[in-house]
């Protein structure tokens, strides 16, 4: 290798460190164990456990195992509205919505996240000519914004602080 590519290397090398630039590395929570209750709807739940892993205990389990969170799941909803429509007052464009209510808390009751609300949105194209193909996407818009508030919802609980 020629010096000049070494230096260019070199260069480049101490750029990206200056910069701060890190890879994402897996999120360390300041709890052991946590229980997930979904009281308002059980969509969100099942991807929730499964990033969450070996974390999640049942909240009525035996004291060695008991939680150190509970994580509520107050209210999930899911609402399709429509916001275009033609001259001839056919549907052309609806929105896709999800809201989410949550808190996090201690087993004796003291909030941690006091009660908070994720929304996600999308705007969606409607055609008659092909509705299966909307609705196929429709579902995957649903997906989408679902596994985007699990993503928020774990860099939340991620940003709790150890209570010592």
């Amino acid at each position: 290798m020629k010096r000049r590519d070494l230096v260019g290397i070199g260069g480049i090398s101490l750029a990206l460190a200056g910069c701060g630039f890190k890879l994402r590395s897996s999120q360390v929570f300041a709890f052991d164990r946590i229980a997930v209750t979904p009281q308002g709807g059980a969509n969100l739940v099942a991807e929730l456990v499964r990033y969450l892993g070996d974390k999640v205990v049942p909240l009525s389990s035996p004291s060695a195992s008991a939680p150190d969170v509970i994580f509520d799941i107050v209210q999930e909803s899911r609402e399709k509205t429509v916001v275009g429509v033609n001259a001839s007052g056919q549907v052309r464009e609806f929105q896709l919505r999800i809201r989410v209510k949550f808190r996090l808390r201690t087993p004796e009751g003291r909030d941690l996240i006091l009660l908070t609300e994720i929304e996600q949105h999308r705007d969606v194209s409607f055609s008659e000519a092909a509705a299966l193909a909307k609705e196929a996407e429709e579902v995957l818009l649903y997906r989408d914004m679902q596994a985007d508030i699990v993503q928020q919802l774990l860099r939340r609980l991620a940003a709790i602080k150890r209570q010592d």
